[in-house]
């Protein structure tokens, strides 16, 4: 009897979601998918609060008190600001991580303390955002050596979840039925991955490798290109026989991690073509900011639903959408990214205004990022064959 009112109970809370207004349910805090928009763009405002205290909050910042210990005043406290406000925002995602972290079932007390209490989360949040500017700067400084941890463990949840996907998309263009003309559009669609990675490489040549004196960039571009040959050659292998649309995938991937990378060096010579990191701020290095926070925002958003996004219906209707606890987690880790990208991952690099995530040190990370990239979903196509070998061993 009491499973039956729960169910129904259940469904009523769908329905109720599903009926009435984006207000109401702001209000009534019973819809978690309306939820996750609400933290997103608490988010949003936060990556957006950092960047306007690092670009016109230095003179404001200058007169306080705590924040004159700093070395380097103008840049130091560029960095710091952002820093500062990247804790506000991850001491907020990781207390709803652990007042959240395995929650189950949708009428439990913590699904209503994460779908609503609105107002006294906004007044937390404020509350965590305001507080780090009353700390020393040697906290500060600490946060962001830790945040260097935090940004990497992001990068690497990002990594796995694309990948994830990426191996979820080519199961579904796998079907058993209609197998033969399903099997035409995942050929269309794999060569379309190849034409436009190979397309990317070509163009990074021209723009990022016009003089062979460009010997870094031309390494760059190089050790893309085989890395995406090894990608192609594993996954043909017969033991392997993953097909020809994952690697094509995960080749647009690393191509666009390589471009992210040049992208991301300082200005010098002729070899970069960088809007990001030109002395003039013109409309396009306004667009490409803009265009950057976004994709840092969708990146965190899309990832923290990942926990059970890619599940085939298997969970019950009382069990929730997506994981609170991964959710929390993922925003709070990417509140230490943003702050990264926001600084060039260096707490002592002067930032010039509407930049973002440029310097040698952005660069190399993306570069390691890419490696990462490939051996992770390298091990993926084999880590069976390695088990199988080693159960059949040890029997």
């Amino acid at each position: 009897m009491e499973n039956g009112e729960s169910s129904s109970s259940s469904n009523e809370r769908h329905a109720v979601c599903k009926d009435h207004s984006c207000s109401r349910q702001f209000r009534n805090g019973s819809n978690p998918w309306m939820a996750r928009y609400v933290y997103g763009l608490i988010f949003l405002v936060a990556t957006l609060l950092a960047w306007a205290a690092r670009d016109y909050g230095r003179n404001a910042m200058m007169e306080v008190k705590r924040l004159r210990g700093c070395e380097d005043s103008r840049d130091c406290l560029g960095a710091e600001a952002v820093l500062r406000v990247s804790l506000g925002c991850f001491t907020f995602f990781i207390i709803m991580f652990f007042s959240t972290v395995g929650t189950s079932k949708m009428d439990e007390p913590r699904d209503s303390w994460h779908s609503g209490w609105w107002s006294a989360k906004i007044v937390m949040w404020i509350a965590f955002t305001t507080i780090p500017f009353l700390l020393p700067s040697g906290i500060i400084k600490l946060y962001g050596e830790i945040a260097h941890f935090g940004a990497g463990v992001f990068l690497l949840i990002q990594l796995v979840s694309i990948i994830s996907l990426i191996m979820w998309l080519n199961d579904r263009f796998q079907p058993e039925k209609s197998a033969e003309r399903c099997q035409i559009y995942l050929m269309l669609l794999a060569m379309t991955a190849y034409f436009v990675c190979l397309g990317g490489i070509i163009l990074m040549y021209i723009w990022y490798a016009p003089e062979p004196s460009c010997v870094l960039n031309i390494f760059f571009i190089t050790s893309t290109l085989v890395l995406l040959q090894l990608m192609t050659s594993v996954a043909l292998h017969p033991k392997v026989n993953a097909g020809i649309l994952t690697p094509g995938l995960m080749g647009l991937y690393v191509v666009f991690i390589c471009w992210c990378a040049i992208r991301s060096e300082p200005a010098v010579g002729k070899c970069i073509r960088n809007a990001g990191a030109t002395d003039k701020t013109d409309w396009l290095t306004i667009i490409s900011f803009v265009v950057a926070v976004l994709a840092i925002v969708i990146a965190t958003f899309s990832t923290g639903i990942d926990s059970k996004c890619f599940q085939d219906g298997t969970h019950a209707q009382d069990d929730v959408p997506y994981g609170y606890g991964f959710f929390h987690l993922v925003f709070a880790t990417g509140a230490m990214y943003f702050a990264m990208l926001l600084i060039g991952w260096n707490t002592h690099l002067s930032m010039k205004k509407w930049t973002i995530d440029v310097g040698w040190t952005s660069t190399w990370v993306r570069i390691v990022n890419e490696l990462l990239a490939v051996c992770v979903y390298i091990w993926m196509l084999v880590a069976p064959l390695v088990w199988g070998c080693w159960q059949t061993e040890s029997t």
